[in-house]
């Protein structure tokens, strides 16, 4: 296994684990009709309009995560990880955490790092709990589009 910077010819590939880890992991936790807008096209141009801050986690030369970090949308004195995401075949094997290593190693300069996620996603939640993230007490509503919103809580971690 491989982390590594994403480059050009990995937009498809990216673009699918995108694509398919949102299905994996929000079908039941989002609304149908939002989930159902969300396209292999859309997300293998959002891989090329941000290609940025992205590493991407290589098995037998497929891509089979991704994560994005910088400097937090919220606050400029912290670090975030703005998304991480492993194809459902390939959790529970340490790609997330060989992610989430690397997000923070390339965030040295940010004593504080946070997450965004889903209220619902206690698995997500649970996960960045046992690596050291923590509940900090701030959410936020992102409207969608015009009946349907998505509910985040921010977590943090303390180098």
């Amino acid at each position: 296994m491989i982390i590594r910077d994403m480059e050009e010819k990995d937009y498809i590939q990216k673009g699918y684990v995108h694509y398919q880890s949102w299905i994996e992991t929000y079908t039941g936790l989002m609304d149908e009709s939002f989930l159902a807008k969300h396209t292999l096209q859309k997300c293998v141009l959002l891989a090329q309009k941000y290609p940025e801050n992205t590493l991407v986690a290589e098995v037998n030369s497929q891509i089979v995560g991704f994560a994005s970090y910088g400097e937090s949308r919220d606050d400029s004195s912290r670090g975030e990880v703005v998304a991480i995401y492993v194809l459902k075949d390939y959790q529970q094997q340490g790609i997330g955490k060989q992610l989430m290593d690397e997000c923070l190693k390339r965030l040295f300069n940010y004593q504080v790092i946070v997450v965004w996620v889903l209220h619902s996603n206690m698995h997500a939640i649970s996960w960045y709990q046992t690596y050291g993230f923590l509940l900090d007490g701030h959410t936020k509503q992102v409207k969608v589009n015009e009946n349907y919103q998505l509910d985040e809580v921010r977590m943090s971690f303390h180098r």
